[in-house]
């Protein structure tokens, strides 16, 4: 699991994406690792999420052997158990559940949940969370939300996910706040992207979200 964090954080950037079409998916996926991420966060959101997930988890093990997959949008044990049964190797909440983290902790999966307050992070941290993601990110107050926890609570470690985007602006204010990473959704996965068949635009730009991160982390 120590070995997990710290391709997480040494990435800097969690794709987190979702799509009712397989084939779409693997592409995006693929994309992802060919513009050099290895740790990708698929959303468990619409009636085929966990359906798709068991499609493409076949095709990640055996084409990008080195890409860590987990599962986010997950509020509770069982669906938990089920992703990682599937393949799943971390699981992301949007909120902080006492059984969701027994779960995670019985299977030995690495838990990162949702808090969006100071209490919340507190209790996550006692609850074993190693990171706790921040969300919404933008709407609990952003770079200076973390800059305020970071504090009284120093070696927190926080991903925010919601209001991030990969502009050198965005990332340097959620970085020098004090970020150990970023999830980033829709604003990295824009439709027109997506829906491109060709996937060299896509790689480009998310390569160049992955340089801007390390441009900023060598800076400060």
């Amino acid at each position: 699991m120590n070995e997990l964090l710290e391709i997480i954080k040494s990435s800097g950037l969690v794709p987190v994406f979702n799509h009712d079409d397989p084939v779409t998916a693997k592409r995006v996926i693929r994309a992802c690792y060919d513009a050099g991420l290895r740790v990708f966060e698929w959303t468990n959101r619409g009636d085929q999420a966990m359906l798709i997930f068991s499609r493409i988890i076949h095709y990640v093990k055996d084409e990008m052997p080195e890409m860590i997959v987990g599962v986010g949008s997950v509020f509770n044990g069982g669906t938990a158990r089920d992703y990682v049964l599937l393949g799943a190797m971390f699981i992301v909440s949007p909120v902080l559940d006492p059984g969701l983290s027994e779960t995670c902790k019985e299977l030995d999966v690495l838990w990162i949940p949702g808090a969006g307050t100071a209490t919340e992070i507190y209790q996550a941290r006692k609850w074993g969370a190693s990171i706790i993601k921040i969300f919404p990110g933008d709407a609990v107050g952003g770079p200076a939300f973390v800059k305020a926890i970071l504090g009284p609570m120093p070696d927190v470690q926080l991903m925010p996910t919601g209001g991030v985007s990969p502009t050198r602006e965005n990332l340097a204010g959620w970085f020098n706040a004090g970020v150990c990473c970023v999830g980033i959704g829709s604003k990295l996965f824009t439709r027109e992207l997506v829906e491109d068949e060709d996937s060299t635009k896509l790689i480009e730009s998310i390569r160049g979200a992955l340089e801007i991160i390390g441009e900023i982390r060598r800076g400060s």
